[in-house]
């Protein structure tokens, strides 16, 4: 049988990294129109989507590197789970029709990753390494 133990956290850091790089691949089709214009989107940019805008570069990156990666997540969680309520519920009721599963899937991710952490490749990871400060978790 195959030791998962090993495996859990390594798996755990390539979901937060692959995430949170998805998230911020959001952020520059948003302002940057890179590597395309959101077809979705009207031009400006109304006041919400502005603010989201300014929610997921700060939380995509602080969880891509692992830092602060619980309570970036939790935030990216409340805001994804708002974004699928506003602009994607009204549309239909079934997401696969008002293409909300990307939403729905970023705030339930995002909400894992709120509960278990960044996984072994992150900064609080390295840090709780080099500074001897490693969590103790009952089994």
């Amino acid at each position: 049988m195959i030791d998962t133990s090993i495996w859990t956290p390594r798996v755990l850091g390539i979901l937060r990294i692959v995430t949170a790089l998805l998230l911020l691949e959001h952020v520059t089709m948003k302002f940057l129109e890179f590597p395309a214009r959101s077809a979705r989107l009207p031009y400006p940019l109304p006041t919400i989507e502005v603010v989201a805008g300014n929610i997921e570069p700060v939380a995509g990156a602080l969880i891509l590197v692992g830092q602060l990666t619980r309570v970036a997540a939790f935030i990216a969680s409340g805001e994804t789970a708002v974004a699928y309520f506003l602009v994607h519920l009204h549309l239909n009721f079934w997401p696969t029709l008002n293409q909300g599963e990307a939403a729905i899937f970023f705030s339930f991710i995002f909400l894992f990753l709120a509960i278990a952490g960044g996984g072994s490749w992150s900064l609080e990871h390295i840090r709780q390494i080099k500074f001897g400060v490693a969590e103790r978790r009952s089994s």
